[in-house]
């Protein structure tokens, strides 16, 4: 068998990563093969001006490689935001591992990844993410050092989804004060789409503070496991998105606000863990602007998680993650402060303000 060649009058019509829509000037993409354990995983390094590329690597059973290198692009890009946001000397990376996390991962498999990892020789500090959980960043961590959200015997900081959705439930907070002039959520009605770790970790802050939450998740196990869990109610219907809300809380995957949706809104505010939540950034922050919907930048109020994990290299103590974390609470309102004051997108505003920080950093570097 031989394989096709290109002539290079053609190369432009097989321009798989360079042609990418979410390809934004990334440094460095890693293509991650083995066959002995089954290993298909793409790295993204999407900026490292702040510092050295972190983020999560996600295992998941994607469609196909063109739907896991969208995502890996996506949300590299999206990292390099959310650390600049959060006041991090952090740049943005991200890992996808293609495959079944139930039945996929192996030992072997998260090894070979974490050689992969280590070959980068610190440029990518990886960590966990859907699909994941503390005890595969120890199994990587025996192959490299440039591993975040080990477990705490391992001198890590553990799973760091409780962090982040206590910044989720701050940014919440922000949004209805900004919304409905008070951060006080008894009574109001949150819808929360998706029951992973994060999204338990939020229904519990909710419930606690007196918020009348609605559940919905793929997994009918989790979902009624967590109803019962927190008294919340599940959602039945075929309609997800026009449920009568006041606050929409994606914690699953992304791209839930797009064409099909983005009109069937009914909440006031949209505040929750999922990245790259907008499918559209311009579009559809543009159209929820004019529908006077709220949002809340996911990749501000979803930082607690990479807070967390860079406590391990800036030795922050427990004490100082979550005062970071809680202070998302005050750099929401100044975002949305600005948007409003600039006649702008909520995205578009923390977008400017993280993009502001890096540029900053460049000229920096560059003067010497």
């Amino acid at each position: 068998m031989t394989a096709d060649i290109v002539k290079p009058s053609e190369l432009h019509k097989v321009d798989p990563v360079f042609g990418q829509i979410s390809f934004d000037g990334h440094e460095q993409v890693v293509f991650c093969y083995d066959k002995d354990t089954g290993l298909k995983a793409i790295i993204g390094v999407h900026n490292t001006v702040l510092g050295p590329a972190l983020g999560g690597t996600r295992m998941w059973n994607y469609t196909n490689e063109w739907e896991a290198l969208n995502d890996v692009l996506r949300l590299s890009r999206g990292m390099t935001y959310k650390n600049s946001i959060s006041g991090l000397n952090l740049g943005g990376g991200k890992a996808v591992i293609i495959g079944d996390a139930k039945t996929q991962k192996t030992d072997e498999l998260m090894t070979r990844f974490g050689q992969f990892v280590d070959s980068l020789s610190g440029k990518y500090i990886t960590a966990e993410d859907v699909g994941m959980e503390t005890r595969d960043m120890d199994i990587v961590n025996n192959v490299t050092k440039h591993v975040a959200g080990i477990s705490v015997e391992r001198g890590g900081s553990g799973n760091p989804s409780p962090v982040t959705a206590y910044g989720v439930f701050m940014g919440m907070k922000a949004a209805a004060k900004y919304k409905f002039g008070s951060d006080n959520l008894e009574g109001k009605k949150v819808l929360v789409q998706g029951t992973g770790h994060v999204g338990e970790s939020l229904v519990k802050h909710l419930t606690e503070s007196g918020a009348l939450v609605t559940i919905s998740d793929i997994n009918e196990a989790r979902l009624h496991e967590v109803g019962s869990k927190y008294g919340a109610k599940i959602y039945t219907g075929d309609d997800l998105y026009s449920l009568d809300v006041d606050i929409y809380a994606p914690c699953a995957l992304g791209a839930t606000i797009n064409d099909d949706t983005v009109n069937k809104i009914q909440a006031k505010v949209i505040a929750g863990a999922a990245n790259n939540q907008l499918a559209n950034e311009v579009i559809h922050g543009k159209l929820l602007k004019e529908r006077g919907i709220l949002y809340a930048p996911d990749f501000l109020i979803n930082a607690g998680g990479v807070i967390n994990v860079y406590s391990e290299i800036a030795h922050l103590t427990k004490a100082q993650v979550m005062e970071k974390t809680e202070n998302i609470y005050n750099t929401a309102l100044e975002i949305f402060d600005f948007a409003e004051k600039n006649a702008i997108t909520t995205h578009q505003a923390a977008f400017s303000i993280a993009q502001q920080r890096i540029d900053d950093r460049k000229k920096e570097l560059q003067n010497g």
